[in-house]
């Protein structure tokens, strides 16, 4: 059975921009192994084994995004539900300092820039709550109480 990936679509348009970086640099990778392959034994060329490590990486990263695209899903921005939801832009208070975060899926995820998975702790404890209900968020470190300020 295959992955069903959960994005939004500015998710989508990232992967999709990625994409075609990886594949634009296939050309200059191939140009490096020939180089490489140029300056003689092979067994002992550090060159030629830099450049074909850079390669594979490159190549599995293509079949990756490949893939997630393959099997992506886009999340719709939730209309006129105020329940948190995957996509949902939620505010959140505590001692007067407030924080935002988006729900995304794992792969979109990237919590330095407030996007939060639907399956971290956050997000976890943040879905189905609605406006102005208080929600605790256990962390590693310690257990803290929000009061979700508008749900987006």
């Amino acid at each position: 059975m295959k992955k069903l990936f959960r994005l939004t679509k500015a998710g989508v348009e990232e992967l999709q921009a990625e994409l075609e970086v990886l594949v634009a640099k296939r050309p200059d990778i191939a140009d490096a192994i020939k180089t490489a392959r140029e300056l003689g034994d092979l067994a002992e060329n550090a060159e030629y084994q830099s450049a074909r490590a850079e390669q594979d990486r490159n190549e599995a990263r293509i079949s990756e995004v490949e893939n997630i695209l393959l099997n992506a899903e886009i999340i719709r921005k939730p209309r006129g539900d105020s329940k948190v939801q995957l996509g949902s832009v939620v505010k959140l208070r505590s001692d007067g300092k407030t924080k935002e975060f988006q729900v995304v899926g794992t792969v979109e995820a990237d919590p330095l820039n407030g996007k939060i998975s639907d399956e971290s702790p956050i997000g976890q404890a943040l879905l189905g709550k609605k406006e102005g209900e208080a929600v605790e968020i256990q962390t590693p470190t310690d257990t803290t109480s929000y009061k979700i300020v508008s749900i987006g």
